[in-house]
């Protein structure tokens, strides 16, 4: 008789993990502690629980593997100056007057074309802090701009989150970008009509907080060269049916935009800058699976699925409820997604979801509350404008706006329409 672990335990498990996150532990060690605990606490020997973990983190591999492939990219797209380069050039085209659709429009492209969200918001708002001093527009409208235009940008976007997704149930990576693309583009509207609401509350950036205007940066064409190559060669599978994999086509277009930009002798500096980017990101997800493992091997999607359908509710609301609640618990897309993927997965498949509604939904989802207190994101992103924990507690609600649009959409197109 194979061993299984107890839903309260894995709960317990989950649990234990979210507090210990909670507690500035960090995440890596919190998830396996977690997963063991949980393991334990449901009744499975330690043999059986390091197996579950195992198991769980052996499915991760694949997804790691493509996001340290992506860091090259990112590493591009930072170190050469290029990511600095597109946002300053959307800023100065729409104008002062426009300056927070400048911005959320700057977050999203630097997220959709494979930044990681927290990068995309520390570059922009570098400029997003000299054009709120000029505009005397506040802080939490400049942040919000900017962490709703990322939401926007990373539903769409090659990064960890639908790198994990598309891998968990095996599609293409552009086919789930382009499943994203008008949750994107509502979240866009949404972050620019609450950071609107905003612009003269709170408190507005002093003189001294200004940076330095970044010089020698590269032509905006030449900028965008990397990203563009990427997802060309990327759209390659669906357009003329050749596959090519993102392991291998984020550090080709990587290198192709090195090329462009006269940069290749950055390019080994830009790939080791990138790695110290994407390693911690990368090791997330594997140890994410350990305790994935321990869920998906309980009962937990079983009783979660028999609630639902004693609830009347229809199979595929699971999708975007796990993402949410996954995402607040670990204030990470990426952790949100995997989870969610793994221990629900099949479950929706086997109630009859389809594969592509089931990844948007739970990306969606998983993009609603990532920016939770226990994550590293609200934390990072507060810096990144010198905004003081209060202020950016009081934020919360505005993020969960937008995010809720961008969960919205997804389950409005793909749970009742499709």
């Amino acid at each position: 008789m194979t061993m299984t672990v107890s839903a309260a335990g894995a709960v317990i498990g989950l649990v234990i993990a979210i507090i210990m996150i909670f507690i500035k532990f960090p995440p890596v060690y919190s998830l396996l502690t977690g997963a063991v605990a949980g393991g334990l606490i449901g009744g499975a020997d330690l043999s059986s629980t390091i197996d579950f973990m195992m198991e769980g983190a052996e499915g991760m591999v694949p997804a790691a593997l493509r996001v340290l492939a992506a860091g090259v990219l990112a590493g591009v797209m930072i170190e050469t100056g290029a990511a600095t380069s597109i946002a300053t050039a959307i800023v100065r085209a729409i104008g002062e007057k426009k300056a927070l659709f400048a911005l959320v429009l700057a977050a999203w492209l630097l997220t959709a074309v494979g930044v990681f969200i927290v990068v995309a918001i520390m570059t922009v708002a570098t400029i997003a802090m000299a054009i709120a001093y000029q505009a005397n527009l506040s802080k939490p409208a400049i942040l919000l701009a900017m962490v709703g235009g990322g939401k926007a940008g990373n539903i769409m976007s090659p990064n960890p989150n639908t790198i994990a997704l598309a891998d968990a149930f095996d599609l293409p990576l552009t086919t789930l970008m382009a499943a994203g693309i008008p949750a994107g583009i509502f979240g866009i509207f949404a972050a620019y009509f609450l950071s609107q609401r905003l612009k003269k509350k709170g408190s507005f950036v002093e003189e001294d907080e200004t940076p330095e205007t970044a010089e020698h940066l590269p032509a905006v064409w030449t900028s965008a060269a990397a990203p563009a190559a990427a997802i060309g060669l990327l759209l390659l599978n669906p357009a003329a049916g050749i596959e090519i994999d993102p392991l291998v086509a984020l550090p080709a277009g990587a290198l192709f935009g090195a090329l462009v930009m006269k940069k290749t002798d950055m390019f080994s500096y830009c790939a080791l800058s990138g790695l110290g980017k994407v390693s911690p990101v990368a090791v997330l997800l594997i140890c994410t699976g350990t305790i994935a493992g321990i869920i998906s091997n309980s009962n937990v999607a079983v009783i979660v699925t028999g609630m639902t359908e004693a609830a009347g509710m229809p199979a595929f609301v699971i999708a975007p409820l796990s993402g949410i609640v996954m995402g607040a618990a670990t204030g990470s897309t990426t952790a949100a997604a995997v989870v969610s993927a793994e221990v629900f997965g099949e479950r929706l498949i086997e109630s009859g979801v389809d594969p592509l509604s089931a990844a948007v939904m739970i990306h969606g989802g998983a993009n609603m509350l990532d920016h939770a207190p226990v994550g590293s994101f609200f934390h990072a992103t507060a810096a990144a404008v010198g905004m003081g924990m209060k202020e950016r507690l009081k934020l919360f609600p505005y993020e969960a706006a937008v995010g809720s649009v961008v969960m919205i959409v997804p389950v409005i197109l793909f749970g009742w329409i499709w």
